[in-house]
């Protein structure tokens, strides 16, 4: 049995679309508007979705269940997987006082907090972006920065607002890579455009997060620092992804601009040191006491003037060594290739598998939806994490006992999260196969000469649904190539647009807000984390959406599109 969607139920494109928006206004307004906890807001969510696919949309029921079915797997493998695991390393550290002395020996580097923002929020953010992706880089930048004293809030937000100048080339270029596959377009083509879009939005970035920090006036206080930090990245960027490709493209952008960035530190300084305990705080935010070496709160003041010793020093930096090294290993296409060989289980989900077609015109022809999950534990980023924590435990010295303790204690920690995300995925995959995201996106579609702005909104919309910027590419990459076409538009143009205006998105999607909530300890503050990136995000779609409109319309950036 097959089921054919339909994405005008009602026969009325505004009808059709307020239903199909249902699910998304209750998850979005169940956390920013009714401050509902994570794990509510999305299991109110996917029943309002159960319901809009099933009694709006014709969806049957027991397709329905297998849909969300398949989500929750997917949210648990691989992103749940790289959640706990990653907790489990930051457990493992703090629990032993490695992560006091990664944290003063930061400090060592520069006492500005300003820098130690760019450093490890932006530069080292982009880095685990480019080679991991899936939230390991807001789970790893999160838990570093509570280390270094700033505000759960803080730590969890500013980490999602770096998180948008690499992701659309995440994951060794993943995003890219599978919209070339889905829309037939040249690959190096929709690099090269990436690359051309983001170029001023990585430049922006950088200023962008210190401004949410702590304002403008001491932004430019350190604003040597944010060039050099903007420049080096958006120019790398730029370079790769136009000439070489979108697989190293963040890497390599990443270590260029932690590179520079530290030679500026070595030569120069700001004229006024500004401490984690001096940034304004949002209403109602507070800070997290710091456990100094004697182990007394110091309530987030990070001494500077004790020597760390440096036998400590190497303990404590050795397993976020390891875990960077492992982790880029582990994202080299021939090393997922030979771990897939090894052990890689392709299973079919039954029921849900083949069953669904997707028509036009979100798809040139009629097409079924794949339902495949890939049961890939070796080969995923979340067990090169896990490997990282093992192999920094034993070379620790720490009993395997006691991290076999630690590991529990996490767990413990972790499910709720987990069950979150499960729900959160649950959500955006019924979603997908209910065809209500294609509802909403050929709505989109008809905004005629506006469709550039729009259909980069749509881009923001399928990753603040879906949480992924890949996913986003998969849903809606063929219906921004079939609707550029309708309107004598460039695709590859449309077709990058939406990768990057899903950049944007990717710190409002649920999945983000959970794993930045989670890795700073935070359960039940994702409402507040929401308020405080949702204009982040809206503002600075909205700015790609312009750009997008100015390289449609205006002929010397025309001439810029491959």
């Amino acid at each position: 049995m097959t089921w054919t969607q339909n994405y005008d139920p009602f026969g009325s494109v505004l009808i059709s679309t307020c239903f199909a928006a249902i699910p998304v206004v209750v998850l979005l307004g169940g956390l920013g508007l009714l401050h509902m906890r994570a794990h509510m807001a999305a299991l109110a969510g996917l029943v309002s979705a159960f319901i809009v696919a099933v009694f709006a949309f014709g969806m049957p029921g027991g397709i329905a269940l297998r849909a969300a079915g398949y989500g929750a797997a997917y949210g648990l493998m691989p992103i749940g997987w790289i959640i706990l695991n990653i907790i489990f390393l930051y457990q493992m550290t703090n629990e032993h006082g490695l992560f006091d002395v990664l944290r003063r020996s930061i400090s060592g580097v520069t006492a500005d907090s300003r820098l130690q923002l760019l450093l490890i929020a932006f530069c080292f953010g982009a880095f685990f972006e480019g080679a991991a992706g899936f939230g390991a880089p807001v789970a790893v930048t999160g838990a570093m920065l509570i280390g270094l004293g700033f505000t759960r809030l803080q730590a969890s937000g500013l980490s999602l607002i770096a998180n948008t100048a690499p992701v659309a080339f995440g994951a060794l270029g993943t995003p890219i890579v599978t919209l070339a596959a889905v829309t037939g377009l040249p690959l190096d083509e929709l690099s090269a455009m990436c690359g051309r879009i983001t170029f001023p939005f990585a430049m922006i970035v950088p200023a962008w997060l210190l401004v949410a920090y702590c304002g403008w006036r001491r932004t430019l206080e350190v604003w040597p620092a944010v060039l050099v930090v903007g420049v080096t990245f958006a120019v790398a960027q730029l370079l790769m992804s136009n000439l070489h490709g979108p697989w190293l493209t963040a890497i390599v952008a990443a270590m260029a601009s932690i590179a520079a960035l530290l030679v500026l530190i070595r030569i120069w300084s700001p004229a006024r040191v500004m401490a984690v305990n001096e940034a304004p705080l949002a209403k109602g935010d507070e800070r997290v006491p710091v456990a100094d070496s004697e182990g007394e709160a110091d309530h987030a003041v990070v001494k500077t003037h004790e020597p760390i010793d440096p036998k400590a020093l190497r303990r404590a930096w050795m397993p976020w060594i390891i875990l960077t090294v492992l982790v880029f290993v582990w994202g080299i296409p021939a090393v997922k290739t030979g771990l897939d060989a090894i052990f890689r289980l392709q299973l079919p989900f039954g029921g849900l598998d083949g069953v669904i077609l997707r028509v036009p015109p979100v798809v040139a022809e009629p097409e079924a939806e794949k339902a495949i999950f890939n049961f890939n534990p070796l080969s995923t980023t979340g067990t090169s994490i896990l490997m990282a924590a093992l192999l920094s435990g034993l070379l620790l010295g720490i009993r395997p006992a006691a991290i076999a303790r630690t590991y529990v204690r996490t767990i413990t920690l972790v499910w709720p999260s987990l069950l979150t995300i499960g729900a959160m995925l649950a959500l955006g995959y019924l979603t997908r196969f209910a065809g209500t995201d294609a509802t909403m996106g050929l709505a989109f579609a008809m905004t005629g000469a506006f469709y550039p702005f729009f259909g980069t909104m749509l881009g923001w919309l399928g990753v603040a649904v879906t949480g992924s910027d890949t996913a986003s590419n998969v849903l809606f990459g063929g219906l921004q190539k079939v609707t550029a076409q309708q309107l004598s538009l460039p695709p590859v143009l449309m077709a990058g647009a939406n990768s990057v205006g899903g950049v944007m998105g990717k710190m409002v999607d649920a999945q983000s807000i959970v794993v930045a909530s989670t890795a700073t300890q935070w359960v039940g503050g994702e409402s507040r984390l929401l308020r405080y990136v949702f204009g982040h995000s809206i503002v600075l779609a909205m700015l790609v959406g312009v750009s997008i409109l100015i390289y449609a319309y205006v002929p010397v950036f025309t001439a810029l599109i491959p």
